[in-house]
């Protein structure tokens, strides 16, 4: 199992926002007592999302999933968090109200007319060492 990458500024925003909705999908769904939350399958697709936005070739600049043109998911991590977001989407101003408003107000903000060159958080991560 891969560790979660430390992402700052918007991404750290998105993943907050995408771990908030796994968190209140897995315990309508997947938590009984005596079961930890998230379950086991709602961490690894956590931390499928975690790389997925540390690899965003957009960065930083990075639209929200569902204005990108790439589709980065796989198809049944795609599928996943359809379900995911369609369940806890709705329920996310109540639990996190800032996540939600922050969310909403980052998917009106244009998609990059093109994909920077070495932005992603991983490129930059690597960089670094």
């Amino acid at each position: 199992m891969s560790e979660l990458h430390f992402l700052a500024k918007q991404l750290g925003s998105e993943f907050k926002t995408i771990k908030a909705m796994v968190n209140i999908y897995c315990r309508a769904h997947h938590h009984s007592p005596g079961t930890p939350v998230p379950c086991e399958e709602c961490r690894e697709f956590i931390r499928y999302a975690n790389e997925k936005l540390d690899r965003c070739p957009y960065g930083q600049n990075k639209p929200t999933c569902n204005k990108c043109p790439i589709h980065c998911y796989k198809k049944e991590q795609r599928a996943q968090a359809k379900v995911i977001m369609r369940y806890a989407g709705p329920r996310m101003l109540l639990h996190h109200p800032i996540l939600a408003i922050k969310h909403l107000l980052a998917e009106k903000r244009p998609v990059p007319a093109t994909i920077p060159d070495k932005a992603s958080n991983r490129h930059l991560r690597n960089t670094d060492k």
